[in-house]
């Protein structure tokens, strides 16, 4: 039997949630699916949370990921944005560990460097590289479903080095990793 397991990788964004989805097998990447998450018509922050959660459940349900990678916000200068973009990775992160699915967090330097070799690349340079690597016929026009796909493909990459994400198998290992956050 080949050694197989798919990894979802995710875009968290209030606006638009990108995600991609690889298939390893016997150690090489074939591409499954990338789409987003459409969520600018909606006004109430709640709505957009619940639906994000919500999506991300039903990815679980259908394609069954072995683990899930996850781009971790990065420290922007408007507070308010940083504080929506971290609920929207922790509601994905959360359906995740509702499932009890691995999740890695990575930097969005890290995963362009992964996929380019440059961390300052470009959105469109990551996807121009990810659809050379996976053989993709055409490039959405938001690039957030390939910036989840890259976070997958990153993962794919990083296999074996926890060192270069953080790592949570569940809400225990959340909260071990992460005590200075947690309140009492």
């Amino acid at each position: 039997m080949a050694n197989e397991k798919i990894i979802l990788g995710i875009d968290p964004g209030t606006t638009i949630m990108g995600f991609g989805l690889i298939k390893v097998v016997n150690k090489k990447m074939e591409f499954v699916q990338m789409n987003e998450l459409l969520l600018q018509k909606y006004n109430d922050p709640y709505t957009k949370l619940k639906l994000i959660f919500e999506r991300t459940i039903e990815l679980i349900d259908t394609y069954h990921p072995d683990e899930i990678a996850i781009e971790a916000p990065f420290f922007g200068k408007n507070v308010q944005s940083m504080l929506k973009l971290g609920r929207a990775q922790g509601v994905a992160m959360a359906a995740g560990l509702s499932r009890q699915i691995p999740i890695t967090e990575y930097l969005p330097k890290k995963i362009k460097m992964a996929i380019t070799g440059n961390g300052n690349a470009s959105k469109e340079q990551v996807a121009k590289m990810l659809q050379s690597m996976l053989n993709l016929k055409t490039l959405p026009k938001n690039l957030d479903s390939t910036d989840g796909l890259a976070a997958a493909v990153c993962h794919f990459y990083n296999e074996g080095r926890v060192e270069i994400g953080k790592s949570y198998t569940g809400w225990d290992a959340f909260v071990k990793q992460n005590e200075k956050r947690v309140k009492k």
